[in-house]
């Protein structure tokens, strides 16, 4: 248990049956009436953003989180395996449990964050943005070029995403994990 005094940036606490990550907090003491604190709160199972204010003197259970470094190793059905980057143990995360699951390449390498008390994996964060080859797409049309025109690409993930008419099948791109967009071509 924490009190609202001890509010930190970074702390996880159990929530409306949900873990969250305080993300954002602001005290605020108004002139009449008692201090409360404004936070935005980011779940740590779903990634989702909610605020909420808390009155001063509140308690809060927080909760030991642990966000270590795994490298995703391959899928089995839905089920994805990662192997933790210093230790070497295993643990299984459901695919539908983490977004943008479809620009995991094997071999790369996340931040899983895993509930200390019981082990259980709670938010597998990919990186920002993945380099991933184009496997099959329709050949660019000359002079065509002048627009922003897109096309859609098959990504060696099995991710199909919109890329520009000048990118061909073997290239290598850089694609925003986030919003499952094209960022740039990746020379060799």
């Amino acid at each position: 248990m924490v009190s609202t005094s001890e509010i930190r940036k970074g702390l996880c606490i159990r929530f409306n049956n949900d873990i969250y990550k305080i993300v954002e907090f602001l005290h605020v003491k108004p002139g009449k009436g008692p201090a409360f604190i404004r936070t935005k709160l980011k779940s740590v199972t779903s990634g989702r953003v909610i605020d909420n204010t808390f009155t001063s003197g509140h308690k809060l259970d927080d909760v030991q989180v642990i966000t270590a470094r795994y490298q995703y190793l391959y899928r089995d059905g839905d089920t994805l395996h990662f192997m933790h980057a210093e230790d070497f143990s295993q643990i299984q995360v459901l695919e539908n449990s983490i977004e943008n699951s479809r620009f995991l390449k094997e071999g790369s390498y996340t931040q899983i964050s895993i509930d200390a008390s019981d082990g259980t994996p709670l938010l597998v964060e990919l990186p920002p943005s993945v380099i991933i080859e184009v496997i099959q797409t329709e050949p660019g049309v000359k002079g065509n070029t002048a627009t922003n025109a897109l096309k859609p690409a098959t990504l060696e993930t099995g991710a199909q995403i919109n890329v520009p008419l000048f990118i061909n099948r073997g290239d290598k791109i850089k694609v925003d994990t986030s919003k499952g967009i094209y960022i740039e071509r990746v020379k060799r």
